[in-house]
């Protein structure tokens, strides 16, 4: 999997623009179903990643793309099952997060915010 691009709105991996947030779990690319967590919109004044969401965890790490600007928040309890479960995580711009996937992908599985 290669990630060519990313800009505000849009990522492209292998050939294909994608223009919503991604879940890469063990290889595999699907849209993140954040449905689950906008009963916290409100608290954050943006729907965050929460334990509601189908989160990738069979992994060794974790990296989650919070965005252009980093305004994807992470609920506490996410931090605290990755620790759980010990799973590395790794909160970073989706920009930065790009950049290491491309390096390093192995072990790795990564939720990608490509807005804000």
């Amino acid at each position: 999997m290669k990630f060519e691009a990313f800009t505000f709105g849009s990522i492209r991996v292998d050939d294909s623009t994608c223009d919503y947030d991604l879940v890469i779990d063990r290889g595999s690319l699907r849209k993140r179903k954040k449905k689950p967590s906008q009963q916290f919109r409100e608290e954050f004044g943006h729907t965050p990643l929460s334990l509601k969401e189908k989160i990738p965890w069979k992994c060794r790490r974790l990296v989650i793309g919070t965005g252009a600007y980093g305004g994807l928040p992470i609920m506490k309890a996410v931090r605290k099952e990755a620790k759980r479960r010990e799973v590395e995580l790794l909160v970073l711009t989706t920009a930065k997060a790009i950049e290491l996937l491309n390096r390093n992908p192995r072990e790795t599985n990564a939720i990608l915010h490509v807005t804000c």
